[in-house]
């Protein structure tokens, strides 16, 4: 079944992408149990209750509790997927992301706009520079980034391209300057909606770099999860994941086009 399914899922390149795969697995063996068990209890009962073989209604029905065994068995096991799997993966990387002492490498922020993704990264301090909503400009500066602040001289952004470095835990604050988006990344099994006011912690740690020359089927996607407006189906970026060194020099040659041009963008 594992084999089987991969063939048709995106490519598992982060660490707690297995823990994700394998819940999905076990969900589909049990959708496959109950899809081939009911469909031969249908059959039995299309063959055991015919017309033929009972010309006369009985009005009584059933008198043995077969069924509620059953379907107590399907909600047992329905429990152990929700506490035995889906609960402790949630408490560890989704729950254990807001707290604030949260141990990660690096940290970014992503904002969603329709139709684009708007990442702001802290550049070489590692610390973001103020923000500001009076600031805040849909098409200049989407951060609404306080460039009067000695922290914001160095951060810089980017449209569309999400840029980390292999084997670093990415912890990412996720938010949305205009409607519900829904932040995807396939390739690293990360799906968070993006809410206007609010920002949502996700971490992930990538296990491999992409592709460097990449088709259009064999790019990493950043993907919106959520309907967004008309412009919903080019919503869309690349994640890129980069050597240690390779991402250092991006970041020192990202941080000097900030601090020589003034501007996130």
């Amino acid at each position: 079944m594992k084999s089987f399914l991969q063939l048709w899922m995106p490519l598992n390149a982060s660490t707690h992408g297995d823990n994700v795969d394998n819940l999905i697995f076990y969900v589909h063996w049990l959708m496959l149990v109950l899809f081939v068990g009911w469909g031969i209890f249908f059959a039995y009962t299309l063959f055991r209750f015919n017309r033929t073989r009972n010309p006369k209604a009985d009005y009584h029905g059933v008198k043995n509790h077969y069924s509620s065994y059953l379907e107590f068995a399907v909600a047992l096991i329905e429990a152990v997927l929700l506490i035995g799997f889906s609960l402790p993966f949630w408490i560890q990387e989704v729950a254990s992301a807001a707290a604030e002492e949260t141990a990660h490498d690096i940290e970014l922020r992503v904002i969603g706009q329709q139709f684009a993704w708007n990442i702001h990264y802290p550049g070489s301090d590692g610390i973001f520079g103020k923000t500001d909503p009076n600031l805040v400009d849909g098409t200049s500066n989407v951060l609404g980034l306080d460039r009067s602040d000695p922290s914001a001289k160095d951060d810089f952004a980017s449209v569309g391209r999400l840029y980390v470095p292999i084997e670093k835990k990415v912890l990412v604050h996720v938010t949305s300057y205009d409607v519900i988006h829904g932040f995807f990344l396939p390739v690293m099994r990360v799906k968070q909606d993006a809410i206007p006011g609010t920002s949502i912690p996700v971490t992930f740690t990538a296990t491999s770099t992409s592709p460097e020359n990449p088709t259009k089927n064999s790019k990493w996607e950043i993907g919106c999860a959520q309907l967004c407006g008309n412009g919903h189906y080019k919503m869309q970026g690349e994640l890129i994941v980069l050597a240690q060194d390779a991402y250092s020099t991006w970041v020192d040659e990202q941080v000097k086009l900030a601090l020589e041009e003034g501007e996130a963008w």
